[in-house]
C-alpha cells in the first residue's frame, strides 16, 4: 500500500451530549487533558506511569499543570481559543499507566505463587 501511512487514524465523532459532558468538566479552560487530571497519589499505576513519561511529556505536562495552577490562583481561564478542545484531549498517560499495571499484577502473581 504505497502512498498511505503505516498509522492511519480515523476522525473521532463526538455526539452533543459527550461535547456538552466534556465542556462541563471544566478543565479544558485551564488548557489540561483528561490525563493531567488523575491523581498520582490516589493509584500507584499512576505514578508509576507519570516517572516513565518521556522528558517531552513530562514537561508538557508540567507546563499546563503550572499554567492552571497560576490561573486557578488568579480566579481567570484562558481565552475561549486557547481551550483544549474535545478532538485534542488524548489519553496520552494511558500505554503508561496500561504498563505499569501489566507489571505490578506480574509482580503481585509471582509473589503469591513463590
Amino acid at each position: 500500500m504505497a502512498g498511505r501511512s503505516a498509522v492511519s487514524k480515523a476522525p473521532q465523532v463526538f455526539t452533543a451530549f459527550q461535547k456538552w459532558t466534556f465542556n462541563n468538566y471544566g478543565y479544558n479552560r485551564y488548557g489540561l487533558l483528561n490525563d493531567d487530571c488523575l491523581q498520582e497519589e490516589e493509584d500507584v499505576d499512576i505514578a508509576k506511569a507519570v516517572e516513565r513519561l518521556p522528558q517531552p511529556l513530562m514537561d508538557a505536562r508540567n507546563y499546563r499543570l503550572l499554567r492552571a495552577f497560576n490561573l486557578s490562583m488568579l480566579q481567570r481561564y484562558l481565552p475561549k481559543e486557547e481551550w483544549t478542545k474535545i478532538e485534542d484531549d488524548v489519553r496520552y498517560l494511558e500505554p503508561y499507566i496500561q504498563e505499569a499495571r501489566k507489571e505490578r499484577l506480574e509482580k503481585e502473581e509471582w509473589e503469591a505463587n513463590h
